[in-house]
């Protein structure tokens, strides 16, 4: 149901969740992805590993699918892919500066407008709930003077 909201902000192809969740017998597939940021973790984390093309990196941020990790090594042995993670609250001052101001030149303003919404204070709680329930999407602003 987001497919158009998603090619709104330039996705070229939706890829559902539960097909990138399924669990493969296989430890390679065909080849899919180039590279990835992955904020989820967990089983879809893996099938992008198992499907990623030779000398590919996934940047991994997140654990919302899970802590674990089933995969075997051959992706990083057979196609030299690569795992790294994104630990950003420790990141240096110099790095994290570069990577505003990267996204201040590089991150189109209209597409970034087009996924926020912008929230009173006084409506924390109930956006909270909403977010915990996965009825948000985008990014969401707490106005602290409104």
């Amino acid at each position: 149901e987001l497919a158009g909201y998603l090619r709104g902000l330039g996705a070229s192809e939706i890829v559902p969740r539960e097909e990138l969740a399924q669990a493969e017998a296989r430890p390679l597939e065909a080849v899919r992805w180039a590279g990835a940021v992955d904020a989820v973790g967990g089983a879809i984390l893996a099938t992008v590993l198992r499907q990623l093309e030779e000398g590919g990196t996934v940047a991994a941020s997140g654990n919302t699918a899970g802590l674990e990790l089933k995969t075997t090594v051959l992706p990083f042995i057979l196609r030299g892919v690569s795992l790294i993670g994104i630990n950003s609250p420790v990141a240096p001052a110099r790095i994290r500066g570069e990577a505003w101001l990267r996204l201040a030149h590089d991150l189109p303003r209209d597409k970034l407008a087009a996924m926020t919404t912008v929230v009173p204070f006084a409506e924390l709680l109930r956006v909270g709930a909403a977010i915990l329930a996965g009825q948000v999407r985008g990014r969401t602003v707490i106005d602290l003077n409104a």
